[in-house]
């Protein structure tokens, strides 16, 4: 049998699926793609992530300072509120210099009051009891 015949009959046999060949790709080539694309997929979400962030931070920007000027506009809606109520106790007959600090002592009322309850409120904030101990257990797992 002549050489070329040789080389004919191997190459039109199949190929056996359980070897590779030289177009299969290696585990490095395989791990390095692996990589690449991870790392690809990674760069690719944090840029939409900021991408997001600023359509986000824009419309949060606008709305702080709509808040803001709707709290300039409550204060001074409380401010003329409180004139009309010291002007209102002056229809009594009272000098309006009294009248106003009824107004001034009703309002440090409300802030005791206010101050009172958000202290009621501060004291019954505990720390997160069960997070802190599965934080402690797992680091203990960790550390064997």
């Amino acid at each position: 049998m002549s050489h070329a015949a040789a080389t004919e009959r191997i190459s039109t046999r199949p190929a056996r699926p359980d070897l590779p060949s030289k177009d299969d790709p290696t585990i490095g080539r395989l791990v390095a793609d692996a990589s690449r694309d991870v790392s690809s997929l990674v760069r690719n979400e944090i840029a939409l992530a900021k991408s997001e962030l600023r359509v986000s931070v824009k419309a949060g920007g606008v709305g702080l300072a709509l808040f803001a000027v709707a709290a300039f506009l409550g204060l001074l809606a409380v401010i003329m509120l409180s004139v009309a109520i010291a002007y209102f106790i002056s229809m009594t007959g009272l000098a309006l210099a009294w009248c106003f600090l009824i107004v001034f002592v009703l309002y440090l009322l409300l802030a005791g009051l206010l101050a009172f309850v958000g202290l009621k409120k501060v004291k019954q904030v505990r720390a997160p009891e069960r997070a802190i101990h599965q934080a402690q257990e797992t680091k203990n797992i960790i550390k064997k």
